[in-house]
């Protein structure tokens, strides 16, 4: 606070968030655009209905917004888990394999409810899995939940009473963990939000001390010499003082001033904030400084090389949990007998797109030089997105 006389007086605050647009920019990213699984089964009839299956089990999920609740979570608490809940797919007969996939519940859950229960000779196995969560209210749904998984059983308890306690039909631990960013010897992840805190806070110390600074030091004042007007006149719009004194003066002073080195200060705090993250204003179409011609792919690449290197790797470790969790769907269709598949017809591969924008003339004469070379036409049509019956033609 400011003690001004007898009065107290609390500085107004700033607060800017420039961590919240950098991860924002970090899913979208990742995620900004839906990504397309394919079977790696043996045969095309099973590689069509897994794939078939697998696309209504993520729709049901939230498809494209499920997966970016994943990446933000990660991105915050350094990893995030997903459990398969494939409990309403038993006991049903006659269910068609896309309907028993949309009764799979792909249930993310987030680092303060999670408590792995991990191997003691190695930390990447979990032999128990406990989901912790708190509902609020007054009536007899309020108090304590607990969710216990392990290869054999499931249970749940409510306010110390078992509501749940029955098998685990998979026999496997229903539980895919990704970790945002890879943590040698530590179950959990590295976050993007954790490094850049203390940045922030530095930043929004600074803005609230140039903000204070500027409230009290903005205004003008004037120091007037041989004017004689009796205390009779002030300062203001439209005011004309006027005197027969030749050695009359008025000098301003106050007033806000430059101040460099803040400035200076405030610019390589948002730089560093660029290095922790790889995520800079250029992401969002910012251009503060002359960056040359930006006409080229290739020059945008460079220049967002920090950004597109995060999230190759993010490619890697959210690309694997996704294939975990689709081969734990599959075996959950097969164990429950709706769709058999063998445990090799399980993998699958991801195609991800491409996180800058295309440039159609590039892609067209690329395709010409490959039909040069002697490409197939119905090949090269196909990796133009063309469908099927066309790049058969």
């Amino acid at each position: 606070p400011v003690v001004v006389g007898s009065t107290v007086k609390h500085r107004e605050i700033v607060i800017e968030n420039d961590i919240a647009w950098r991860i924002d920019a970090l899913v979208d990213f990742l995620f900004g655009r839906p990504v397309t699984i394919e079977s790696r089964a043996r045969d095309a009839a099973t590689r069509e209905r897994i794939e078939a299956v697998l696309a209504a089990m993520l729709d049901e999920a939230g498809g494209v917004r499920f997966l970016q609740d994943l990446a933000l979570l990660g991105a915050v608490h350094g990893f995030v888990d997903v459990v398969v809940d494939a409990g309403d797919v038993f006991g049903r007969r006659g269910m068609t394999p896309e309907a028993a996939a949309r009764a799979i519940r792909l249930l993310p859950v987030e680092a303060p409810r999670a408590i792995p229960v991990l191997d003691p000779g190695d930390y990447r196995r979990l032999r128990g899995y406990i989901i912790a969560s708190s509902q609020p209210g007054d009536d007899a749904r309020a108090g304590e939940v607990i969710e216990l998984w392990s290869a054999k059983r499931r249970r749940v308890v409510h306010n110390d009473v078992v509501l749940v306690d029955e098998p685990n039909r998979l026999g496997v631990l229903p539980v895919v963990h990704v970790q945002n960013a890879a943590q040698p010897y530590a179950y959990a992840g590295l976050s993007d939000v954790e490094p850049l805190i203390p940045l922030q806070d530095e930043l929004n110390t600074r803005l609230t001390d140039r903000a204070h600074r500027v409230t009290m030091q903005s205004f003008n004042m004037y120091l007037v010499k041989g004017i004689d007007a009796g205390g009779r006149v002030g300062v203001g719009p439209g005011q004309v003082w006027t005197t027969d004194n030749p050695e009359a003066d008025i000098k301003a002073f106050g007033g806000d001033a430059a101040s460099p080195s803040e400035d200076r200060h405030i610019a390589e705090i948002r730089e560093a904030m660029d290095k922790t993250s790889g995520v800079s204003p250029v992401v969002l179409g910012v251009v503060r400084e002359r960056l040359g011609h930006l006409s080229s792919e290739n020059a945008i690449r460079i220049t967002l090389m920090g950004v597109l290197n995060k999230t190759a790797r993010k490619r890697v470790a959210y690309g694997t949990g996704i294939e975990r969790v689709c081969a734990l769907a599959l075996h959950a269709l097969d164990v429950a007998g709706v769709m058999k598949t063998d445990e090799r017809d399980r993998a699958i591969s991801i195609k991800w797109p491409d996180p800058l924008p295309i440039d159609e003339t590039e892609r067209l004469r690329a395709a010409l030089m490959k039909r040069e070379l002697g490409i197939a036409v119905g090949v090269i049509k196909a990796e133009l997105g063309y469908d099927g019956r066309e790049a058969t033609n």
